[in-house]
């Protein structure tokens, strides 16, 4: 029965007395300080999850999750495919050749990144004959044209949406495209130039708009000097987060021979970038928490000064140092987790519906956050994830201890009789 007293007692200081309304402020600021830090790192965590969702899935609709080259160019690419789709995580297979360029017109110009693909409804060699999903699925946000007007011998482009507006061109329309490779004539040496037709605008809503053309595999072959080769194939993967195992394990399976790649490498800067980013504002919002712990600390030193006669009393009815420091752990502790259980409740419900609050705050004030002709994106997207919510308890509550740790030392060395005499 002792062992539950501290317990007792520190829940029971909580609530300060009629006198003592200074120290039950600073200790009602401190678990609203604690609730608001939480609110703010759900809150914020979740929206940062929500952009990191939609540039995955946005950029890997277009990017394949997987590549596998040859140096200098592959040969028999169906042989190699046939044998990659023996894997029970490789969905499809399809050749690609990469390359860069520049594309202009008489109004701009601009520096591209040119893929060379086969253009048709299914990859040329996938598992099941009802599984329509290309390596590619860039069908999916065409704008304008269609995809399969990719026909080899007429060299069509299909370009994304704002490579499109920067050059100011649409279906139908002409466009240069020049190499980084010259032409050798008895007139001199000049750079390889191909007049192009404007067959299809594609968005995704990522910056992949801004940089991506397609062309026929057949034409990239031609332009690219490749013959009947390609450079290698691309791959659709079952789990896009399980491609760096799933590429490891065809790279061992082909040998040194070939160069294998997941987008994780591709496109892992940026992804990169985005968690770092997250982890950065993590970080600083974990000093709102911080600022409410060493709230903890103030209300308790407080708490300590004011209660040296009751601290004696408990001491000399038999209370040890170490029982007399789990009071004033209990009573700290307890003011950091009740306010971070209401931090993490409040900050989940605005999180989940941040969406359509922020929709309904656009409506009434009539300026909207995210304009559609500026951005990739024109809602606030979110995802509340439960180990970005475990993480937050686990901080929360270890400061709120380490908040107390001090001011119940203090607490323990108080000597009985000499706090009884100036009682």
């Amino acid at each position: 029965m002792l062992s539950n007293v501290p317990i007792f007692i520190g829940l029971r200081y909580i609530r300060a007395r009629q006198r003592h309304q200074f120290i039950s402020f600073v200790s009602g600021f401190s678990l609203l300080g604690m609730a608001l830090g939480t609110i703010a790192l759900v809150i914020v965590l979740s929206i940062m999850n929500g952009f990191d969702r939609e540039l995955k899935s946005r950029i890997l609709s277009v990017v394949p999750h997987g590549f596998i080259d040859k140096s200098p160019s592959l040969m028999n690419w169906q042989a190699l495919s046939a044998t990659v789709l023996q894997h029970p995580e490789v969905l499809a297979s399809a050749p690609y050749i990469a390359g860069y360029g520049m594309l202009s017109n008489h109004r701009a110009l601009r520096g591209v990144d040119i893929r060379g693909i086969l253009p048709s409804d299914k990859p040329p060699n996938h598992k099941s004959p009802n599984n329509r999903n290309a390596v590619s699925m860039i069908q999916d946000p065409m704008l304008i044209g269609e995809f399969t007007r990719l026909r080899p011998g007429e060299f069509g482009i299909v370009l994304g949406r704002l490579l499109a507006d920067y050059l100011s061109v649409t279906v139908g329309d002409q466009i240069v495209l020049t190499l980084p490779q010259v032409s050798i004539t008895p007139a001199g040496v000049f750079p390889r130039i191909k007049r192009l037709s404007v067959v299809g605008i594609f968005e995704v809503g990522a910056q992949i708009d801004q940089r991506l053309a397609m062309m026929h595999i057949e034409d990239t072959q031609r332009l690219f000097r490749f013959g009947n080769n390609v450079q290698g194939i691309q791959l659709k993967l079952v789990d896009i987060y399980r491609a760096d195992s799933v590429m490891a394990t065809l790279a061992e399976q082909l040998g040194s021979d070939y160069q294998v790649r997941d987008w994780s490498q591709t496109q892992g800067s940026l992804f990169a970038a985005v968690k770092m980013e997250k982890r950065m504002i993590t970080l600083l919002l974990m000093i709102i928490i911080a600022v409410a712990a060493l709230n903890i600390v103030t209300s308790l030193v407080l708490m300590v000064a004011d209660k040296r006669g009751d601290i004696a009393v408990l001491r000399t009815m038999g209370l040890t140092a170490g029982e007399v420091m789990r009071i004033f752990i209990v009573q700290g502790s307890a003011v950091g987790i009740i306010g971070i259980i209401i931090g993490i409740i409040l900050g989940s419900i605005i999180a989940v519906n941040i969406g359509d609050i922020v929709l309904l705050l656009e409506r009434s004030l009539g300026v909207y956050l995210f304009d559609p002709n500026v951005y990739f994106i024109s809602h606030l997207p979110s995802e509340l994830r439960l180990d970005d919510i475990i993480i937050i308890c686990v901080v929360g509550v270890t400061l709120s201890i380490l908040a107390t740790l001090y001011p119940a030392y203090r607490a323990a060395q108080v000597a009985p009789a000499e706090a009884l005499r100036h009682e």
